[in-house]
């Protein structure tokens, strides 16, 4: 059903882990793609090219990292559609203007122990979504 729909969109997109549902349909196949960061690793098993960003563009194809990414994610969208004006007027609207505090929303902004103690909640789920993932193949 995916790859149908797909075959005929102008836009074929994912938000966090959705992206395996895109890869399973073979959307993915060599195509530049991201995830949530604790399954970038897992892209590979659906033929996608793991690039990093909160936002990846290839073609028609549009993925998002985590899901706070996907306000970014509809942004870049918004632009493409509508441009830039609309979606810069959207983000003032929502007042979309993140500053954080603190500054550890990735691996490589994170300190080495939180990202080590967060890690530790993926590690089923990981194992999980790599089993299924080699069960398509």
């Amino acid at each position: 059903f995916v790859a149908a729909q797909a075959a005929g969109a102008q836009y074929v997109t994912s938000v966090c882990t959705g992206a395996f549902i895109l890869g399973a349909a073979g959307l993915l196949a060599g195509k530049k793609a991201t995830t949530h960061w604790a399954y970038t690793h897992l892209l590979e098993k659906v033929g996608a090219v793991y690039t990093e960003g909160r936002v990846v563009k290839d073609g028609n194809l549009y993925t998002g990292g985590g899901v706070t990414a996907g306000i970014d994610f509809a942004l870049t969208i918004i632009a493409d559609i509508a441009g830039t004006d609309v979606a810069e007027g959207l983000q003032l609207a929502v007042e979309y203007n993140p500053e954080p505090e603190v500054r550890g929303g990735h691996p490589r902004l994170a300190r080495p122990e939180v990202l080590d103690h967060i890690s530790s909640f993926y590690g089923d789920s990981r194992t999980k979504m790599a089993d299924a993932l080699d069960r398509l193949n």
